[in-house]
């Protein structure tokens, strides 16, 4: 049976000498593992269509339920290309694309990760267009990287709650009240009294947690309009990053290897 979406590649993986394993990140069919044969062996836009990042009509043929459909057609919408043609973009968005592909189980269909994935990728490369066409050091008084960083946690975020792992930080998980003592193996915010002989807390802003919480609930169209310090940016990054790694029980490879890279400078 043919099946035909529209999907984000996330990634491929060598099968053979030629052929790919391809993942996408599709509309109608959540997270598909496709097989594509031969792609490394044309020169057609066939196989320009699967590199990381590509957004495409894909068409795909397969037993209802097959494990590994064939990818049959993959015509490029958009290659975010911009996004790809630098080490340190590409990087960034490994995180979300790592992420994405531990958080959101083979053929499940969820269309607000995939929206959200893609018009992330959208802003992602607009600010990058902005920054490299007009020379700006800074944009109203924000960093390129600052921005980028904000797009990123906002995923987070938002991925987070879909999957149903998102931290708890509006008060304490045990008595309710107010707290900012954050504690990963618990995913939650306890008081002082409740936390007793726990392990070492992040202790957590109020600035954080107002942050925190409105960008639970906007959308990208706000988080276009927001200036966030950078201060603010890397507080709440480090609470993010330490619950995702305690959650995954292991530092993501994209972050392992952007350490590897800021170590050669």
């Amino acid at each position: 049976m043919l099946y035909r979406t529209e999907g984000i590649v996330l990634k491929t993986i060598p099968f053979g000498e030629a052929d790919l394993i391809v993942y996408f990140l599709t509309h109608d069919c959540g997270l598909l593992r496709t097989f594509a044969r031969s792609p490394l062996k044309t020169k057609s836009r066939f196989g320009s269509s699967l590199e990381p990042l590509t957004h495409s009509q894909i068409a795909f043929i397969g037993k209802e339920g097959t494990s590994l459909p064939r990818l049959t057609r993959s015509d490029i919408i958009h290659s975010f290309q911009l996004i790809r043609s630098e080490i340190n973009y590409f990087i960034m968005v490994s995180e979300i694309i790592e992420l994405t592909l531990k958080f959101i189980m083979e053929r499940e269909v969820n269309r607000k990760i995939y929206t959200l994935f893609l018009e992330t990728l959208c802003n992602i490369e607009n600010n990058i267009l902005e920054f490299q066409t007009y020379f700006l050091p800074k944009r109203n008084g924000q960093n390129l990287k600052a921005r980028l960083d904000l797009y990123l946690i906002h995923y987070k975020i938002k991925l987070l709650r879909i999957s149903g792992y998102a931290p708890k930080l509006d008060g304490c998980g045990k008595c309710g009240r107010e707290a900012d003592r954050f504690f990963t193996s618990q995913g939650s915010v306890f008081c002082k009294k409740c936390s007793q002989r726990m392990e070492a807390p992040f202790v957590i802003s109020k600035g954080v947690k107002k942050f925190y919480y409105n960008l639970l609930t906007w959308d990208i169209t706000k988080i276009n309009r927001i200036r966030p310090s950078e201060m603010l940016l890397s507080e709440l990054s480090d609470i993010l990053n330490a619950h995702i790694e305690y959650i995954t029980s292991r530092t993501l490879n994209s972050k392992e290897f952007a350490r590897f890279l800021a170590s050669l400078f």
